[in-house]
């Protein structure tokens, strides 16, 4: 197939800017690239030509020297793009990085030139901690000895023996990469992978630490303060930065997740950030009114005042009495509701019997519709 002009090409005219040529390969590139067309070579011998075009107009030298000589530039090989050997993966691919701004526009190209020498990370330990409705109020702080991966202190987790040192790899040359060459579509392209001797250090060590092994980790012990904030539930993970295993040669330390188990409790049931507590309460106070002590989690009693006639299933809502949101997302402290029952005791004196008795036959002792009703809507409207 002859070979169209690069302006032809892109769709721009010879006075284009270097902004409108980035637009429109952009465009092209988008439409045409291999991943979004598998199978279809029309399309990859136009994203081929497409690129090779925008190889040569956004470089104001290369644009110079086709505007002057056209395909027949200098040295011989004209512009040969991809089939003349002149481009590498990485010149292609860091196209895609100038017009889509840093990386590439199409996922899993990697690196490319200018990669950093790898930093080993150590891995994440995860512990699991109980606590009490009381711990979940307030926060708490856990210490843990934590057996892991620490520096080695005879090398001071370098990997290296006492008067020696890391060298640079022969391989890479201290990049962390090397890169590797083969024929594709496209011709002959170059892709970078980690350096296969020095793991993408960048660095070999020849007289390994006798303690490590050249690692620059041992394994030890540590004791570690966790703080835990309040209002933390069952199932929560509190992640604890840095506190996890040593990385290799002086590496990123790994985090520590904590996975919080909480404790039944045998006064309260918890619903998200409120308290439940079931106050039985005996008919003489439901029917007369007076006054009860509701327990809280600090251990304290609080007063509450309770209604003449107050009836089975009817709820008290004492705000602010439940548990706080965590670390101060969600509605704010919950509260503590109290389910009201009232006791019907099993067995009477002869004495309770003839008093009760004397009140079976009184209107205001009888049960009726509407209370029934009333008690059932309460528990309905409760638990919707």
């Amino acid at each position: 197939m002859a070979k169209r002009d690069y302006y032809e090409v892109l769709g721009v005219g010879k006075d284009a800017s270097e902004d409108e040529i980035k637009k429109a390969y952009r465009k092209i590139a988008i439409k045409y690239h291999p991943d979004r067309n598998p199978g279809n070579k029309e399309a990859e011998e136009k994203f081929k030509e497409a690129a090779e075009a925008y190889d040569v107009l956004h470089d104001p030298q290369k644009r110079q020297q086709y505007d002057r000589f056209g395909f027949d530039g200098p040295a011989g090989g004209g512009f040969g793009g991809f089939g003349g050997g002149g481009m590498d993966m990485d010149d292609i691919f860091s196209m895609f990085g100038d017009i889509f701004g840093g990386r590439s526009g199409f996922g899993g190209f990697g690196g490319g030139r200018g990669s950093r020498p790898q930093q080993y990370r150590g891995n994440d330990l995860r512990l699991k901690v109980r606590l009490s409705l009381l711990d979940v109020a307030h926060g708490v702080t856990k210490k843990f000895k934590v057996r892991k991966d620490v520096v080695c202190q005879h090398c001071h987790g370098s990997g290296a023996e006492a008067g020696s040192s890391a060298e640079t790899c022969p391989t890479c040359h201290g990049s962390g990469v090397v890169t590797h060459t083969t024929q594709s579509i496209f011709g002959m392209m170059q892709t970078q992978g980690v350096c296969p001797t020095c793991n993408g250090e960048g660095k070999v060590i020849k007289n390994k630490c006798k303690e490590c092994g050249g690692t620059g980790v041992v394994k030890g012990e540590e004791v570690v303060e966790i703080k835990i904030p309040a209002g933390v539930a069952s199932g929560m993970i509190v992640n604890v930065p840095g506190k996890g295993n040593a990385g290799m040669h002086n590496g990123i330390n790994g985090d520590i997740q904590v996975l919080i188990e909480e404790e039944p409790n045998d006064t309260f049931v918890r619903d998200g950030n409120n308290l439940i507590y079931n106050l039985l309460l005996d008919f003489p106070t439901a029917a007369l009114g007076g006054e009860v002590e509701i327990p809280t989690i600090e251990g304290t009693k609080l007063k509450v005042k309770i209604e003449n006639g107050t009836q089975p299933g009817k709820t008290l809502r004492l705000q602010g009495k439940g548990l706080p949101a965590v670390q101060g997302y969600g509605r704010g402290t919950g509260d503590l509701i109290v389910n009201i029952s009232v006791f019907v005791p099993k067995y009477l004196s002869h004495e309770e019997k003839a008093a009760l008795t004397k009140f079976k036959d009184s209107d205001n002792f009888k049960g009726d519709t509407s209370t029934k009703q009333s008690i059932f809507q309460r528990f309905k409207n409760y638990f919707n």
